[in-house]
């Protein structure tokens, strides 16, 4: 997930904020009765032709209710970070990114109680249990290959075989700690290899194929597409939206050697901003996000899976979408440890990798 947060603008590119965004004290400048609402915003969600998911709900709801949504985008943890460093003087009304970042911020008190209309439809595992935040779009962690370089047996099925040095400066993941993404190689890794400290044995090998650091998750897909890259992380939801325009990329899910390919829930998770400047827009919008109409668009526009259990799309891309995820093993992390942890797992990760 990109970490380089775009400017502030409105989603149809009319009007600017008459305010910047900062950190400085004293109350927000946004009028709270201003037909406006600001999301901060991992990305993924919004195309970069104007075809994503948020770029069909944010128009049609700034039709339906004259509220113009203005929109933030940065990686999972830096927009968490903006919204910490702005909360005395907040300008986010809704804030989405994945996990553990959004129940980072919930215990950094960034998130108000507020539970959208629909959210009864939406899985236990996938909102909070105090109504702080609740998934909008789910999505699944997932791997990318350059399909036209590495077909047939020459494509890696394994982590292992990651290792092999002719991925030498031709593999690369998203920085864990900043990038959404990049944080769920280290928690597949701990996963797939029973633990901390025999995943960073593997990463610590694993580095001597990695380009470097990334702190976007996105811009990694281009690089695979095009060869400069043969391999790379990234999530189903995103990098099959890319695929439409990347005729050469594929997804796939490390398996450990002899074992199942693994993956698991990263969903886009979104909660109310405490002290928001445009609460009750910010309800509006959460409401529409999980309302039927936008939940039926998440597959067929936006290429991810809806957060609602009782909306069953069945157009061409939720039936491929089924079809890529059949046969994965589906963990569930110990997102509580996670967010506990994270720090440390981190800094565990950075001296294996000596980044």
């Amino acid at each position: 997930m990109n970490t380089h947060l775009k400017p502030l603008a409105a989603v149809s590119g009319a009007l600017a904020l008459a305010a910047s965004l900062t950190a400085c004290g004293g109350a927000s400048s946004a009028a709270s009765d201003e037909k406006a609402v600001t999301v901060y915003s991992a990305d993924g969600l919004k195309g970069d032709g104007g075809d994503g998911w948020y770029d069909r709900i944010f128009e049609d709801f700034e039709k339906e209710t004259g509220i113009e949504v203005k929109y933030v985008e940065g990686g999972s943890g830096e927009v968490v970070q903006r919204a910490l460093r702005e909360k005395s003087n907040t300008q986010a009304d809704v804030l989405v990114t994945l996990p553990p970042f959004i129940q980072q911020a919930d215990s950094k008190g960034l998130l108000q109680t507020y539970e959208p209309q629909g959210a009864e439809q939406v899985s236990g595992a996938d909102k909070s249990g105090d109504g702080k935040w609740t998934s909008v779009v789910n999505n699944y962690f997932g791997f990318i290959l350059n399909k036209k370089e590495l077909t047939g047996s020459e494509a890696p099925t394994t982590w292992e075989a990651l290792l092999d040095p002719k991925y030498k400066d031709k593999l690369q993941y998203s920085t864990p700690g900043v990038a959404g993404d990049g944080t769920a190689v280290v928690i597949k890794a701990m996963h797939d290899f029973g633990g901390q400290e025999p995943a960073m044995e593997y990463l610590k090998k694993l580095q001597a194929n990695n380009v470097g650091p990334s702190s976007s998750t996105s811009k990694l897909a281009p690089k695979v597409d095009k060869g400069e890259i043969l391999v790379a992380n990234g999530d189903v939801q995103m990098n099959f939206a890319q695929s439409k325009s990347m005729p050469n990329l594929a997804i796939w899910f490390p398996a450990r050697k002899d074992g199942k390919p693994t993956t698991f829930a990263l969903p886009y998770a979104a909660g109310l901003v405490a002290d928001a400047p445009h609460s009750e827009n910010g309800r509006k919008l959460l409401d529409y996000m999980l309302s039927e109409q936008a939940q039926k668009q998440v597959s067929a526009v936006g290429g991810g899976f809806p957060a609602r259990g009782d909306v069953k799309p069945a157009d061409a891309n939720a039936i491929e979408l089924a079809k890529l995820i059949e046969g994965v093993e589906i963990f569930e992390p110990d997102w509580q440890d996670i967010g506990k942890n994270l720090t440390a797992y981190i800094d565990a990760w950075k001296t294996a990798t000596g980044s």
